[in-house]
């Protein structure tokens, strides 16, 4: 009995730490300076429900039926075109957030985004993005 307690706690700390940011302190990628031509191709997720009504990292509250998105790099307020390699829809969102925190992944979509680009139901496309208009870049 003791044993089946033993590992099931072993268990639940391994899925915990699983979920952990990729990002250990101080390894954060370097921000893109605003200015010029930026495209990136890879893995688009999106997010909903649970941060629905939630401030963001730009302070902005996170609003899933906005055209929205998380970007590691980006400054806040850029504007993004990104397309679904796949199915060749395209969408265009603003920069409001920080992440994806997943390994493999450049972009965090908000829900509506993910709907318009056909992501919700895979959970994830690859994706090329460029920057149609660079925001302020006020962190």
């Amino acid at each position: 009995m003791l044993r089946s307690y033993l590992i099931l706690l072993l268990v639940i700390f391994g899925v915990g730490c699983s979920s952990a940011p990729r990002y250990r302190s101080g390894t954060l990628p370097e921000p893109v300076k605003p200015g010029g031509k930026y495209v990136e191709t890879g893995w688009a997720s999106w997010y909903g429900e649970p941060y629905h009504g939630q401030p963001t990292s730009s302070g902005q509250i996170y609003d899933m039926h906005e055209f929205t998105a998380a970007h590691n790099r980006l400054p806040f307020g850029t504007v993004v075109r990104v397309k679904n390699l796949k199915n060749k829809k395209t969408v265009e969102v603003t920069i409001t957030d920080r992440g994806p925190f997943k390994r493999n992944r450049i972009i965090d979509l908000s829900y509506a985004a993910a709907k318009a680009l056909g992501i919700v139901g895979p959970g994830s496309a690859r994706v090329k993005l460029e920057v149609v208009k660079w925001g302020e870049g006020d962190e």
